[in-house]
């Protein structure tokens, strides 16, 4: 499997198999380069290409139209409104819940309605549609996020943004049931860097209630295939107290960690 992946962050990190030249010795890798190593070798362990991978709803979302995708949030009954935004194909903005839950920033109420960070594509939004069912199950209420579009300093328009500079992507750090109460991703995931997210052996150390609901509705979405990617406190440190949920276009593989 070869192929570029641009991770959270801006760092890209190819899963290709070098091409070895014979060549005279040289002197050993740097620390920087045995770290760079270490990092996409840790990547490429949780990347799968699953053989139905072109059955998933992330797949399928990735590949809509701007009209068909706002075609499907119609037929869904799903509040929005069109917006525009640098680097982003499809961008729209929620103007209510989707299956009961709200996704928003901590910002006040007055300046989510004209603020960047709420800005989602259209088709990370189909995705957390799909996500957001799951949730209601869990009686969660509301999602507070860090952000999903992040603007761009400048940007050529021919271009198409990916991650959060295309608005296909959502940082989740808390989610609300319906009595008030917080899961908390930094306080109450209870992982560890390099640890297991999802499946046999995997598992919150310790499992209070909290983390095992954590674990129950993130690893549905896993199972379902909701997003390409998804990145969890077991990453790395960056990504301590939130959920890195997003829909990757033109790809059919996938990565939990």
């Amino acid at each position: 499997m070869i192929f570029a992946l641009a991770l959270a962050g801006g760092v890209a990190l190819s899963l290709a198999s070098p091409i070895v030249h014979a060549t005279a010795p040289a002197a050993g890798p740097s620390k920087q380069a045995k770290q760079r190593s270490r990092r996409t070798s840790s990547v490429a362990a949780h990347v799968i290409t699953p053989s139905d991978a072109k059955d998933t709803p992330a797949y399928h979302y990735a590949r809509l139209s701007q009209a068909e995708c706002e075609a499907e949030l119609a037929s869904r009954h799903i509040n929005f409104v069109r917006e525009t935004a640098a680097a982003v194909d499809e961008p729209v903005r929620l103007t209510g819940p989707l299956h009961g839950v709200v996704f928003r920033t901590d910002l006040a109420d007055k300046v989510r309605p004209t603020s960047p960070y709420e800005i989602a594509d259209c088709r990370l939004v189909l995705a957390l549609d799909d996500f957001a069912e799951i949730l209601s199950r869990h009686d969660i209420v509301e999602v507070r996020h860090y952000s999903i579009y992040r603007p761009p300093r400048s940007w050529s328009e021919d271009k198409p943004g990916a991650q959060h500079v295309g608005a296909l992507a959502i940082d989740a750090g808390r989610f609300i049931d319906q009595t008030g109460a917080v899961l908390d991703v930094d306080r109450d995931f209870h992982g560890a860097i390099g640890a297991k997210t999802c499946g046999d052996g995997a598992g919150p150390r310790p499992a209070s209630s909290a983390a095992l609901i954590l674990r129950a509705i993130l690893c549905e979405a896993a199972e379902r295939r909701l997003f390409h990617v998804i990145l969890t406190p077991n990453y790395n440190r960056p990504h301590k107290n939130h959920f890195h949920l997003e829909v990757t276009a033109g790809v059919t593989w996938f990565l939990l960690h």
